[in-house]
């Protein structure tokens, strides 16, 4: 079944008229339903355009979730000529959260690795609904050792709404596998690239997110918490969502005037879910020019610049 948003159905109610009209332009032409089916593509196209060059926060998080929204898989076979799966953290098992392996893209050989997420009950119970283990952290880690010592660029896919929060992945030190991401991602000698594909969860995000770029694609989001969560927690019910979302900032419009990013990758009109080839297109140009930039610097200069990067994020002021 497809999934319509509620900003969308005005979109998908001229579509259906559309669709009526060239039904019966098929069965009896004529030049005024022939320009009846013009004018409402006219209008749908217009109408879209308008809607989303003007969407809320909330509506961006929704299009982040949207069920037929490329994953990092569907990414992966988009932009990489050729991709290696490898499996297991060499402590506990595999995790299949988090893909990773080797890949060339464009004739650039990269090591790539990111959150998956399933599209029904079976992907999403072997996928763990996107939500990694301590073992996919480990993993994620494994392999940009290995990127580190054949000096290859790192290209990490985020998508996830979290880290796994149950008590398995808490007895296997999910928070301690995440930091020491954050720690060993900060001294890698390679250039690392991360880009918040679809939703960008807390610590979960920032366990492969420690990177000399940060892209975001424009309707992803990247956030602390997400809205339903601080809304729970400030108004004490989730239907405070929408406001939240404003709150938090965390759509990548926001992010990239705060600084917190460094480059928003652009979609095809109505969201990546309408057009994967052109999302990825979108992707994969983004990642070969950041790559080309980063490729260019010293690695004592690359190292000094993330670095930085991470320090000077935050503002205060005393009092």
């Amino acid at each position: 079944m497809k999934q319509v948003l509620e900003f969308e159905k005005p979109i998908v109610k001229i579509r259906e008229e559309i669709e009526e009209a060239k039904k019966k332009l098929a069965a009896k032409p004529s030049d005024k339903l022939a320009q009846q089916v013009a004018d409402l593509e006219a209008k749908a196209d217009a109408l879209q355009r308008d809607i989303h060059a003007n969407l809320s926060p909330w509506q961006r998080v929704q299009i982040s979730r949207h069920i037929a929204r490329p994953f990092m898989l569907d990414y992966v076979k988009h932009i990489c000529d050729e991709f290696v799966e490898l499996h297991g953290d060499r402590h506990i098992g595999d995790d299949n959260a988090m893909p990773a392996g080797f890949a060339t893209i464009g004739g650039q050989r990269v090591a790539i690795l990111g959150h998956q997420k399933g599209r029904d009950t079976k992907e999403n119970l072997l996928r763990n609904f996107g939500s990694a283990h301590p073992e996919g952290y480990r993993k994620a880690l494994r392999l940009m050792r290995m990127a580190e010592k054949f000096s290859l660029p790192i290209v990490a896919l985020i998508d996830t709404p979290g880290a796994f929060p149950g008590i398995g992945a808490e007895e296997r030190n999910i928070a301690e596998a995440i930091a020491f991401n954050l720690r060993e991602m900060m001294t890698l000698r390679t250039p690392v690239i991360a880009v918040v594909i679809g939703e960008g969860g807390s610590g979960g995000a920032l366990g492969i997110g420690i990177a000399d770029k940060v892209l975001m694609m424009e309707n992803a989001y990247y956030s602390v918490i997400s809205p339903e969560g601080c809304a729970a927690i400030l108004w004490k019910h989730r239907e405070h969502a929408p406001e939240a979302a404003s709150a938090l900032k965390l759509s990548a419009q926001d992010l990239s005037k705060l600084g917190i990013i460094d480059g928003i990758v652009p979609e095809p009109l109505g969201g990546a879910h309408n057009d994967h080839a052109a999302a990825a297109g979108s992707l994969k140009d983004a990642v070969l020019a950041t790559i080309k930039e980063l490729s260019s610097l010293p690695t004592s200069e690359l190292l000094e610049k993330r670095y930085q990067k991470f320090r000077s994020l935050g503002q205060f002021t005393e009092g």
